[in-house]
């Protein structure tokens, strides 16, 4: 697309938001004039075969998805998809729009490939969000909605804002995600427990057939963060992401004391926490692996480890425009290394068995 290498050092000098909105203005023009971009949608998209799978009722058309926090406000959709990602999540969105923490609020570890956010789910708000997804509706790939509480609202009172988004957004995407694992809302994470959980699935089950997703944070012990899984499957959870940014601050030489970290310093603590759930839940739910992948034969890993698709955020940062197309023609290359003719056989091997095609 780019030589982003020989771009990098001058985006590098920008601020790390400034240059995000940056990146953001280049990929609002697929929705001006989409046709100006098909030669690029040709040649970054795969859509193989091997790498083709059917989640939730949709075409899955390669497992590489943009995470949650890059297009906060689905003002890129089409954008992503030039890209070349199979999937995206958009948001995290809150009922009411919020500016977020205060700037600065974003920065790069550029030695150790990692971003420390601490950007607070600023976004335009539910009714912004909800007319531009109207306005590219039907998509052409699956879209997930992560949902989160305003900060304002007083943590007895948060269920009330994930039940107005799963009403007001019902029906606009593919599946929604829980998020109550970013560090940035204070108190959001003290909702990772069983009774906020157990609540909120039965009640929201109850409004939308769309699937819904628990999206965990990595700085749990592997016994809660397994047991929280367990529970929200259970309670009518239909997936587990994980993992979200960490507040672990040794991951870095030089952190700041806000936020959290992402990147490829997130590799194994994110992996040892999806591995452990991916132990008893593989089979039984659908489990999507971020944090930290930043290769073929890493996102290779989280798939035989259980994971039906894997997410990317940070890798972009570093790594540029053309990462997603590289990883999925790398994938299909391991996928048929391995003699597999699709990639669900491939799903959980690790495991003992494999997810059903």
């Amino acid at each position: 697309m780019i030589n982003y290498e020989a771009i990098k050092p001058i985006l590098f000098k920008l601020q790390a938001e400034t240059a995000h909105h940056l990146a953001e203005c280049v990929l609002k023009f697929p929705n001006i004039c989409q046709i100006l971009f098909n030669p690029i949608l040709k040649s970054h998209f795969i859509a193989d075969d091997i790498l083709s799978q059917k989640i939730f009722q949709r075409d899955f058309l390669n497992p590489i998805g943009l995470a949650a926090g890059f297009d906060k406000n689905a003002t890129m959709i089409r954008g992503t998809q030039i890209l070349g990602f199979g999937f995206s999540e958009i948001g995290t969105v809150t009922p009411k729009a919020q500016l977020g923490n205060p700037k600065p609020r974003m920065f790069r570890h550029i030695e150790e490939e990692a971003i420390q956010n601490a950007m607070g789910f600023n976004n335009d708000g539910a009714y912004s969000v909800i007319k531009r997804l109207k306005n590219r509706f039907p998509f052409t790939t699956p879209i997930g909605i992560n949902i989160g509480k305003n900060k304002i609202t007083p943590e007895k009172e948060a269920i009330n804002d994930y039940i107005h988004l799963i009403k007001a957004f019902d029906g606009l995407g593919d599946y929604f995600v829980i998020n109550i694992s970013s560090p940035n809302t204070p108190g959001l994470r003290d909702l990772q427990n069983e009774e906020f959980i157990s609540t909120l699935f039965s009640e929201a089950k109850a409004l939308t057939k769309m699937p819904i997703l628990l999206k965990i944070a990595p700085d749990m012990s592997i016994e809660d963060a397994v047991s929280l899984s367990i529970m929200a499957v259970e309670k009518g959870a239909d997936g587990i992401i994980a993992t979200n940014t960490s507040t672990d601050y040794s991951l870095v030489k030089n952190p700041q004391d806000i936020g959290g970290i992402s990147g490829a310093v997130l590799k194994e603590k994110s992996f040892k926490i999806f591995e452990a759930i991916a132990k008893e839940l593989f089979g039984k739910t659908t489990l999507i692996s971020v944090g930290g992948i930043d290769s073929a034969q890493e996102a290779y890993k989280r798939i035989k480890a259980g994971a039906s698709l894997v997410q990317i955020l940070s890798g972009l940062v570093f790594h540029g425009p053309d990462m997603i197309m590289n990883l999925n023609k790398e994938l299909i290359e391991l996928l048929k290394a391995d003699g597999y003719d699709n990639i669900t056989q491939a799903i959980g091997v690790e495991r003992g068995t494999h997810a059903n095609s």
